[in-house]
């Protein structure tokens, strides 16, 4: 167990190292308001975990290991929005957009609604 935590630990000490330059890189090459770093970060995680789980469901490319590292720690540390994608493209290759539309559906409004009240509690309502 301590292995595994230490593999993910690692791997998440890179993907925040990573997060944090892509995301200063990118407001330093185009400034202004837009959230352009998180952006950035968000469509390269999408694109690394379809890279990722393609290379381990359809090749079975990577040790556990190797998977807790770059899913769980890299990308879990770089991004969540990744693992979001992937799950809601997921329902969609499946044939159930319902699902699909309701996983992009709840992850917005209730994140939305979760900034609000923790804003709230800290500034009172």
């Amino acid at each position: 167990m301590l292995t595994k935590l230490l593999v993910i630990g690692c791997g998440g000490f890179l993907g925040a190292i990573l997060r944090y330059g892509l995301s200063l890189a990118a407001h330093r090459r185009f400034p202004g308001s837009f959230a352009i770093g998180t952006l950035a970060v968000n469509v390269l995680g999408c694109l690394a975990i379809g890279a990722l789980l393609a290379s381990v469901i359809e090749r079975d490319a990577l040790s556990h290991n190797a998977r807790l590292f770059w899913g769980v720690g890299m990308l879990g540390s770089f991004t969540t929005f990744s693992t979001f994608g992937f799950e809601t493209f997921e329902w969609l290759e499946k044939g159930q957009p319902r699902a699909a539309l309701l996983n992009v559906t709840l992850n917005v409004l209730l994140g939305l609604a979760a900034v609000w009240v923790g804003r709230g509690l800290v500034r009172g309502f």
